[in-house]
């Protein structure tokens, strides 16, 4: 899977590494994912997605049905990515 964060849509960028003597060497910032298991009421079932830190967040603000719901309609996921658990 790619580092793709599935509410947010977050996903790593390249940057520099900066020495002391100010060479630059080509890096990437990875975001910080995790997966994370939710249940989720409306479907009556658990579900696993890839969220970033800010997702969580996110979730925790508006709730999982209005963040997935935002989140299909940036396209950052779509309802066939999303793991469903038994």
């Amino acid at each position: 899977m790619s580092k793709i964060c599935q509410i947010t849509g977050k996903k790593a960028m390249v940057g520099n590494n900066v020495s002391h003597s100010k060479r630059r060497t080509k890096r990437t910032f990875d975001v910080n994912l995790f997966t994370k298991k939710f249940y989720y009421v409306e479907q009556e079932c658990w579900i696993t997605l890839r969220i970033s830190a800010a997702g969580l967040r996110m979730i925790n603000k508006v709730g999982l049905d209005a963040a997935l719901k935002n989140a299909v309609a940036k396209g950052y996921c779509d309802y066939k990515d999303i793991k469903v658990i038994g």
